[in-house]
């Protein structure tokens, strides 16, 4: 095979590849990029120590994930590499730096059981749930998509959702979203940048 024709395989290969992991990232997950970036926003919600405003937590990065503790793959993966990039950071850069995982799970998740999850990944992770109208609110203003799935024979069920990371900077303010599979590096470097 010549050089040219090896090429044009390799690049219609990557072509394809790049087509179909954007389909995946729509239907898999329930995935929808925004038109803009959202605006975000403060919220309250209940964790195992009470109440978590985060107005309360201005001065810090907090990194939110939105999930469930039922989550079979996607949740896993985006916690343990916020437990990784937390790990990065040295003593003073932790102390100002929050993971929270708010539950689109409201019907299941209660605050102990959300504490037991994030706490297997970090001890300083917190986890925090709503009403099911506070979580549709909140990830609205996230632009997080999340849709329960029909309840199974075994009384299970999935919940399709979204699976960024929003960065939030010390002033409150959404300044990035991080994709599944962002790089530890990345997420340091993004957190080091607003400290």
């Amino acid at each position: 095979m010549n050089a040219m024709k090896s090429k044009r395989l390799f690049l219609g290969g990557l072509v394809l590849a790049t087509v179909l992991l954007a389909a995946c990232g729509d239907s898999d997950t329930g995935e929808r990029v925004p038109a803009a970036r959202p605006e975000g926003g403060d919220f309250v919600l209940q964790s195992a120590a009470g109440p978590l405003d985060t107005k309360a937590l201005r001065g810090n990065v907090l990194l939110v994930y939105f999930g469930y503790v039922n989550c079979p793959d996607i949740c896993p993966v985006s916690m343990a590499a916020g437990a990784a990039a937390l790990n990065a950071l040295n003593a003073e850069e932790r102390a100002k730096t929050r993971m929270i995982m708010v539950s689109v799970d409201p019907e299941r998740d209660t605050p102990a059981k959300l504490k037991e999850y994030v706490a297997y990944f970090h001890p300083a992770m917190v986890g925090a749930v709503g009403t099911a109208a506070e979580t549709a609110a909140i990830a609205k203003s996230y632009g997080v998509g999340y849709v329960r799935q029909a309840t199974r024979s075994d009384g299970g069920y999935a919940v399709d959702h979204s699976s960024v990371t929003d960065v939030i900077g010390p002033d409150g303010k959404l300044v990035d979203m991080l994709p599944l599979g962002v790089t530890t590096d990345k997420v340091v470097a993004t957190v080091r940048k607003l400290l």
